[in-house]
């Protein structure tokens, strides 16, 4: 269990779009906006289940917040899974204990772990590199399995305030 932030934003995300979230700065996960219907409840265009209170969002200015400092009037960025991105403003942030999931992700062609809680249930997706009918599909956290490839942002190591830094540090 743990404490996740459910972003809502002022504008509508189309399919393949959300938020770059990590529980480091050096590695965001593409996760999916909650614009599919599923049997489970009706689609929320607006809606991000972003991850718990202490993860990295992206935001303006090539920085990061965390989750828990979003509040109405702030910005993020919404990317989509070919890595187009536009600013949107929030326009509510919901906090609530769920029951969390860890994913974790390694790299192709290097030696990179990247790691993320997420609320464990079917609404919460993330982008696999996979084609599927109209291009890269979400795929539920409840649904992954080893060895499934999931879309991660890849960016500088060190951050402080949110801004990048060129400073030795060690996240685990």
């Amino acid at each position: 269990m743990g404490d996740r932030v459910c972003v809502d934003l002022c504008s509508i995300m189309r399919p393949g779009e959300g938020l770059l979230v990590g529980s480091y700065a050096r590695g965001m996960f593409l996760v999916h906006s909650e614009c599919l219907e599923t049997s489970y409840i009706a689609s929320r265009p607006f809606r991000v289940n972003a991850g718990p209170v202490h993860a990295y969002v992206t935001v303006p200015g090539d920085k990061t917040s965390y989750l828990s400092e979003l509040r109405s009037g702030r910005e993020v960025i919404v990317v989509d899974q070919n890595g187009l991105w536009r600013t949107l403003i929030v326009g509510r942030v919901k906090i609530e204990s769920r029951p969390l999931i860890l994913v974790e992700a390694k790299e192709n062609s290097g030696s990179g772990t990247y790691s993320i809680f997420l609320q464990n249930a079917e609404t919460v997706a993330l982008i696999t590199p996979e084609k599927g009918s109209g291009g890269r599909t979400a795929i539920p956290v409840t649904s992954l399995k080893v060895g499934d490839g999931v879309l991660v942002r890849k960016q500088g190591a060190a951050r402080h305030t949110g801004i990048e830094i060129q400073e030795f540090i060690v996240e685990k």
